[in-house]
């Protein structure tokens, strides 16, 4: 399925709009990966832990976006928007929240 983020796909002409799909994932970040994450924003570097989490749960989001749109018919999304949160829960860690939307199209050419 083609996916963009962009109103039109180049050289493709849309001939069917079949509305807004959406896809959402929130996946704990338990306590362990937020420490360490913690003591990487304190020296510096990358984590890696929460870049996995953040990499699963965009995937997710993706597929069960793709699969909205299958069910309808569509062959294409268009106008997909990507949105991170990070939802604090107090003292035991966080959950992180990746949704994606976008319009379901059928697409030729």
């Amino acid at each position: 399925m083609i996916q963009s983020t962009t109103p039109s796909i180049e050289g493709k002409r849309i001939t069917r709009y079949h509305g807004v799909v959406t896809g959402e994932a929130i996946l704990g970040a338990n306590i362990f990966k937020d420490f360490f994450a913690g003591i990487r924003d304190i020296i510096g570097g990358r984590s890696a832990a929460y870049e996995k989490e953040l990499r699963k749960a965009r995937e997710i989001a993706f597929a069960e976006m793709e699969a909205q749109a299958q069910s309808l018919g569509a062959n294409a999304v268009v106008g997909i928007d990507i949105d991170y949160e990070n939802i604090t829960m107090g003292n035991s860690g966080g959950m992180l929240m990746v949704t994606v939307s976008g319009t379901a199209v059928n697409v030729e050419g």
